[in-house]
């Protein structure tokens, strides 16, 4: 098994080079660029950003007066702009050095896990992202365990009834919950218990009341879990549904195995040959999938009911980024989820090994 993690741990180091590549030749050609939203903030357009010379925006707009009137430029909005201007424009933000070196310098800095500025925020990276992750590990983790609470439960009971009533109609709501999806849940919930239009039940943004240093741990565990209902249940709503159906395939598909037939002859218990012999087998999928399914739900899930419910973790960072062009933001949390997600996948295997011993990776080929 060491040797098999030496060698996934080798593999992770081109795996994520070649991530950071295709990501960084896309942001290349993305326009927009901080330059360009520098220049149209200066020129008096609304950009959505707030750019680090918001605080003295009036003397760099008087140094961009234009001097070179009629010139061209690469820069959308630029022409007319002194050159000079525009050149000390791309040195602040890096676009001074070619994209190449560039990359090497940020692939140096990334070794020793220096992410670099925000563009737009006075903040590291790397601080930036350790203080909004646990809000979105708090909303990844909760979500998961409830869905594997609802899921493994429901699935074991369709798998005992296959083909009866309980069978037929929690089907259906599984497929109906597997059919919505999270972001629509959500938007749902919000009119319906968040004020939308029938009920005002639960708070529609943030993770905790504005009063909360005032309160007790009691009322405050209270005060966020209320601020978190509405957002895990929309994640597990939309989750649930595929981990039932797998909890139930794998079971059906070791109930009818010569050894279940075997125990059953021997008189035990439906309940004894379910629970001592089926569950170890037929659960293998399913907890080894647990690091998995929780960074599917951590990156993917998260990102859209954060932004709807205006929780502030990485999904919505990740989207404000995007949005105002945050280039190291985008890059250095891509690299934190890119090696989190390798680490993670390693985890499932040495879990599937922990789960059932007769598996063996050493003569495995990665």
């Amino acid at each position: 098994m060491a040797s098999y993690i030496f060698r996934r741990l080798l593999l992770m180091i081109p795996t994520i080079l070649g991530i950071m590549i295709i990501n960084f030749v896309v942001i290349q050609f993305v326009p927009g660029g901080p330059v360009e939203r520098m220049i149209a903030q200066l020129q008096g357009h609304n950009v959505g950003a707030t750019a680090r010379f918001s605080g003295g925006g009036s003397d760099m707009a008087m140094e961009a007066t234009p001097q070179a009137a009629g010139q061209s430029s690469k820069y959308r909005g630029a022409q007319g702009l002194d050159p000079e201007f525009v050149a000390e424009l791309e040195k602040l933000y890096g676009f001074d050095k070619p994209a190449y070196v560039r990359f090497g310098t940020m692939l140096v800095n990334y070794l020793h896990f220096d992410l670099g500025e925000s563009y737009y925020r006075d903040i590291g990276v790397l601080p930036l992202v350790l203080e909004k992750m646990p809000v979105s590990i708090s909303l990844g983790l909760w979500s998961t365990l409830i869905i594997y609470l609802i899921s493994i439960p429901l699935g074991i009971k369709k798998a005992v009834k296959d083909g009866q009533a309980f069978d037929v109609w929690s089907s259906a709501a599984v497929f109906i919950g597997y059919a919505i999806p999270s972001f629509m849940f959500a938007i749902m919930l919000i009119i319906v218990f968040a004020g939308g239009r029938y009920f005002d039940w639960f708070p529609l943004r943030g993770l905790v009341s504005e009063n909360w240093q005032e309160m007790s741990f009691p009322q405050l565990a209270l005060d966020y879990m209320w601020h978190m209902a509405l957002p895990v249940c929309a994640m597990v709503i939309s989750g649930f549904a595929s981990l039932t159906m797998l909890t139930k395939n794998s079971f059906m598909d070791e109930i009818n195995k010569q050894y279940v037939l075997t125990a059953r002859a021997k008189g035990l218990s439906e309940k004894r040959v379910l629970y001592g012999h089926i569950f170890r087998n037929a659960m293998l999928i399913v907890i080894a999938g647990f690091p998995s399914a929780f960074m599917h739900i951590f990156f993917t899930g998260a990102l859209l009911i954060e932004v709807i419910f205006s929780l502030d973790g990485l999904g919505l960072l990740g989207y404000e980024s995007v949005i105002n062009r945050d280039y190291p933001v985008v890059l250095g949390t891509l690299y934190i989820f890119a090696l989190m997600g390798l680490v993670m996948t390693l985890v499932r295997d040495i879990v599937y090994v922990m789960v059932d011993p007769r598996i063996d990776f050493e003569g495995r080929r990665v």
